[in-house]
């Protein structure tokens, strides 16, 4: 494949290797833990609690990638593209966007 250089085109790559409902699902318990954890950890000033973050961040959607998709996280090879990207498709499925989305990449 074709190193990818915007995240324009990453972006409908990144919905490819997320087909799987649950697989998003897991992401999005990941992407909202993190904002909980870091606003527990910033009201309260236990700045420990910042040390879970790669954990959840990471755990969440690895776990979706290699026991439901059962493919390689695009983070391994496009980290920056791919942390814009899944706070994007959390966007997209709170906005009801997603599958609008899905359709247009001929992803679903």
């Amino acid at each position: 494949m074709q190193k990818i250089t915007t995240f324009k085109a990453f972006y409908p790559y990144y919905l490819s290797e997320h087909l799987h409902p649950v697989c998003r699902g897991l992401h999005y318990v990941r992407s909202l833990s993190v904002i909980l954890v870091a606003l527990y950890a910033f009201l309260t000033s236990q700045f420990l609690y910042l040390l879970l973050l790669p954990f959840l961040g990471y755990g969440f959607a690895w776990v979706g990638h290699f026991f439901v998709e059962k493919n390689r996280p695009a983070t391994f090879d496009y980290p920056l593209y791919s942390l814009a990207a899944d706070w994007v498709m959390l966007k997209d499925f709170l906005t009801g966007q997603l599958d609008q989305k899905l359709k247009l990449h001929d992803l679903d």
